[in-house]
């Protein structure tokens, strides 16, 4: 039946792997940027030896057995077929929990916080903390279908996993995402009220209040000086895949080093690294990240949310009780007073001090603690 949920598990052929490194083997390498940062992209030498480790080195069925060690799944929705990571807590009354990865990120983002939040006593914390969790892999990623037609936008996302949780047997949920899952749970916050109890965004999207203008903080002036930057140097990606993701796509399918590249430059800008990626991930975790990419051939499907969403924003103001993380490298920052325009039921909002876009990639703990805090508003 189409609404069977059924067990899944990542067995990707040896023929893959293979093709795999002959293609790294194989890269024809661009000449090497003309200065010396990362200013005019992710510098030549560091992609060759990414790439040369990934070819030679990654182990990556290791790594598939770690990702296997999660209960999977998969199941159909409104004709599409989406997989999820679902892992239930031992504690029967735990709070069921919708956690969502966005672009360029995965479920891998979640496999450290995934059993302290399940289990927290088992994790040093409270039992009474604890989630049923689901972790969702976004239309277009990784082992979800790819959307074989138009229309598969945040909001139409924001439908499918509240009838994922239904089915599920979750009628009571809680949602938490960073990135696209900000959008899309934000989306849930807005249309599900029937079932959604509260959500967590470690990025909300809640603009500058023009009114606010004429006082703003410092961290406020650095919020919009961050912006500026990203509009002005860091949004490129965001613009062709808005606009032209199938053309991007063909480089991206074929070329591994081409889809790394695309991907490490962005662990680079937005986790808090200090001037390189490997400060904040390990380079197993980055390209673990991206063979959810490259094995799937996601580079297109993935991009085109970007051309779905991207045309239909939404500044709606969110009804559901709504708690807010703010990490300081994060690419959007919004601070509590312009947070409380869009979300007028704000039940948590803190600054932390470390971290960046990636949040439960990079301070797990940390990511895992404002969890926690935040729901334990709405338990």
């Amino acid at each position: 039946m189409a609404t069977d949920v059924t067990p899944f598990r990542i067995a990707i052929p040896d023929a893959q792997l293979e093709d795999l490194r002959r293609r790294l083997a194989a890269t024809r390498w661009p000449n090497a940027e003309v200065v010396d940062d990362w200013s005019q992209g992710i510098p030549l030498a560091y992609t060759q030896e990414v790439c040369r480790y990934w070819e030679k080195e990654y182990d990556w069925r290791k790594r598939e057995a770690r990702l296997n060690e999660f209960p999977q799944f998969r199941t159909e929705i409104d004709g599409l077929g989406i997989h999820f990571i679902h892992v239930r807590s031992p504690r029967a009354d735990a709070l069921p929990l919708v956690i969502t990865h966005g672009w360029p990120g995965s479920v891998v983002e979640f496999l450290k916080v995934i059993r302290p939040l399940a289990d927290p006593a088992s994790h040093g914390g409270d039992a009474a903390d604890a989630f049923h969790v689901v972790c969702p892999t976004l239309p277009g990623y990784g082992f979800s279908d790819k959307p074989a037609k138009p229309g598969f936008n945040v909001q139409k996302i924001a439908d499918l996993w509240s009838q994922l949780m239904v089915r599920l047997g979750y009628d009571r949920y809680v949602a938490q995402g960073g990135d696209w899952g900000s959008m899309v749970t934000t989306m849930i916050g807005i249309q599900d009220t029937k079932h959604c109890a509260a959500i967590h965004t470690n990025m909300p999207i809640a603009p500058p209040d023009p009114e606010t203008m004429s006082s703003l903080t410092d961290k406020e002036q650095a919020a919009i000086a961050g912006f500026m930057h990203y509009q002005e140097w860091d949004s490129g990606y965001s613009k062709q895949q808005s606009t032209r993701p199938q053309t991007l796509g063909y480089g991206l399918a074929d070329s591994p080093a081409g889809q790394a590249a695309w991907i490490l430059e962005k662990f680079w800008a937005w986790t808090d690294c200090n001037g390189h990626p490997e400060n904040a991930l390990s380079r197993d975790e980055m390209l673990d990240n991206i063979m959810l990419y490259w094995l799937p051939g996601a580079g297109a499907s993935s991009a085109r949310l970007y051309w779905e969403s991207f045309r239909t924003p939404s500044l709606d103001p969110v009804p559901a009780p709504t708690g807010c993380s703010i990490f300081p490298k994060e690419i959007f920052r919004t601070s509590r007073r312009w947070a409380e325009k869009r979300f007028p039921n704000l039940i948590y909002f803190n600054e932390l001090e470390k971290g960046g876009h990636f949040a439960a990639f990079e301070q797990p703990e940390l990511f895992v603690q404002e969890v926690r805090a935040c729901f334990r508003n709405v338990r």
